[in-house]
């Protein structure tokens, strides 16, 4: 008896058109609020532009899908890093390759996160006891013409090197 119950309400299910519960709940409404208030980032925003946190930065340009990034860490004297190179995006994962210095990031459309730990590649593209894990950056600016004109400050490579200029 149990098993034609069952049965039953499986066939029943099966003929019904999908529902907009989902989309249109409470919840959804929620996020999509949020959203668009701004205290829910949005994770389709645009990668291009200026990041920057205390002494970390990092510039993007180009398409969405493939584009230049550059990244500046000054620590001061003779402690820190530079390196410029390419980024693909797939949703909020980063891939990112500074010549042989390859890592995947994060983003969540208002933050850059790399991760705590770095291939041993990337210790060429740093001087003293700086690193490239863990730069955590915040967006300041979605301008191209802003984060093109980011400079190295620190790193093996000479001081005021554009990192995101073609």
């Amino acid at each position: 008896m149990k098993r034609v119950l069952l049965l039953a309400l499986v066939l029943c299910a099966c003929g019904r058109e999908p529902s907009n519960v989902v989309a249109d709940s409470a919840g959804a409404r929620l996020e999509a609020a949020a959203e668009t208030a701004g205290i829910v980032p949005d994770p389709n925003a645009p990668l291009q532009g200026s990041w920057a946190r205390d002494t970390d930065r990092v510039c993007v340009v180009g398409t969405e899908k493939t584009a230049r990034i550059g990244v500046s860490v000054d620590y001061g004297e003779d402690q820190g890093c530079a390196a410029s190179g390419t980024v693909e995006r797939s949703g909020d994962a980063l891939k990112l390759a500074f010549g042989a210095c390859k890592f995947d990031a994060r983003f969540d459309g208002d933050r850059i996160v790399f991760p705590s730990e770095i291939p041993e590649a990337c210790d060429t593209l740093c001087t003293g006891r700086a690193s490239l894990a863990a730069v955590t950056v915040d967006r300041i600016s979605e301008s191209p013409s802003e984060a093109s004109t980011l400079r190295s400050t620190g790193g093996r490579s000479s001081a005021g090197k554009l990192l995101c200029a073609n």
